[in-house]
C-alpha cells in the first residue's frame, strides 16, 4: 500500500505550510516563527515545532515555562502566545534534557501532535521541520496533506547544498514548493545604508532559475532579530515597523497568494 494513501487531514486545519532548510543554523525556526506571526493578518494560525531533538519555538515565543493541559485523558490543549496556538516537544520535556528516541517513537509523537492536539479552527498551520530529510519529514508528508513548502537557506553554497536536498525530497513526495527564502542575505550599514554581504554569494540564483523555483524574499540580517528570539519577543512583535518585519509581511503575502 502506498503510505501516502493514508494521509488524513488535521480536523479544523485548512492549510498546512512546512518550513524546511535541510541544514541547521540557517535561521529556519526564526523564519517559521515570524512567518506564523505575519500570517495572523490572514486568519487564525498555529505553529508546530517538529524538531523533536532540538526544539526552539518555546524559547523564541517566550513560552519556555508553560505546559499544555490535557483534557479527557488524551486531548492536549496547545499553548497560546501572541494569538498563535503552539505545540512543541519542548513544552513536555525540560529544556536541557535530551530526547533519545528511535524512529517509531518519533512517528508516535508526530501522530499525537496531529491527532491529539486540539488545534481548533485554523486557517494556517506552520510546521517548523528539523534539519535533514529523515524520519520526521517523511512522517509529516505521509500522515497529513501538506499544502506547500517554504525552503530557507543562507546565500553561500555550503547551505544551498543541503537546501537542494530538502527541495529534492519535496519533489519526490509531490509537495508543492512555494519558493526559497534567502535568509541573512545582507546587512545594512547603519552609517550609509549600504548592503554588506555577510556570506559569499553562491549559486542560489542560477540554481533556482534552472529549477523554476522563485526566490520569495531576501531577508536582511539584523541583530535585533536574534535578540528578540532569545528574549521570547519575536521581531514581528518587537520591531513591527522594521525592514525585516515588512519583509516577513511580504513573505506571508506571497505564501497566501500561492496556496
Amino acid at each position: 500500500m502506498n503510505p501516502f494513501d493514508r494521509q488524513a487531514a488535521i480536523p479544523g486545519v485548512k492549510k498546512i505550510i512546512v518550513v524546511a532548510s535541510g541544514k541547521g543554523g540557517v535561521g529556519k525556526s526564526t523564519v517559521s516563527t515570524n512567518l506564523a506571526l505575519a500570517l495572523r493578518k490572514y486568519g487564525k494560525v498555529g505553529l508546530l515545532d517538529a524538531d523533536i531533538y532540538g526544539p526552539s519555538i518555546p524559547r523564541m515565543m517566550g513560552a519556555i515555562n508553560q505546559k499544555p493541559t490535557v483534557t479527557n485523558g488524551t486531548e492536549i490543549n496547545p499553548i497560546e502566545r501572541y494569538g498563535i496556538k503552539l505545540m512543541s516537544i519542548g513544552f513536555l520535556a525540560e529544556e536541557g534534557s535530551a530526547i533519545v528516541w528511535r524512529g517509531p517513537m518519533l512517528f508516535k509523537a508526530m501522530d499525537q501532535f496531529f491527532r491529539d492536539v486540539k488545534w481548533g479552527e485554523l486557517d494556517y498551520l506552520v510546521i517548523d521541520l528539523p534539519p535533514g530529510t529523515g524520519d520526521v519529514q517523511l512522517s509529516v508528508v505521509q500522515k497529513i496533506p501538506v499544502s506547500a513548502a517554504v525552503i530557507v537557506s543562507t546565500p553561500q553554497n555550503v547551505a544551498l547544498i543541503d537546501a537542494k536536498k530538502a527541495i529534492d525530497m519535496f519533489e519526490r513526495t509531490q509537495v508543492k514548493i512555494i519558493g526559497m527564502v534567502e535568509n541573512m542575505s545582507y546587512m545594512l550599514n547603519p552609517v550609509n545604508n549600504e548592503k554588506i554581504q555577510l556570506f559569499p554569494k553562491g549559486e542560489m540564483d542560477s540554481y533556482l532559475a534552472a529549477k523554476n523555483i522563485r526566490k520569495l524574499v531576501e531577508m536582511p540580517f539584523n541583530p535585533s532579530m536574534s535578540l528578540g528570539s532569545e528574549a521570547g519577543i519575536p521581531l514581528m512583535e518587537s520591531y513591527s515597523d522594521s525592514l525585516e518585519a515588512k519583509t516577513f509581511a511580504e513573505l506571508a503575502s506571497k505564501v497566501v497568494e500561492s496556496i
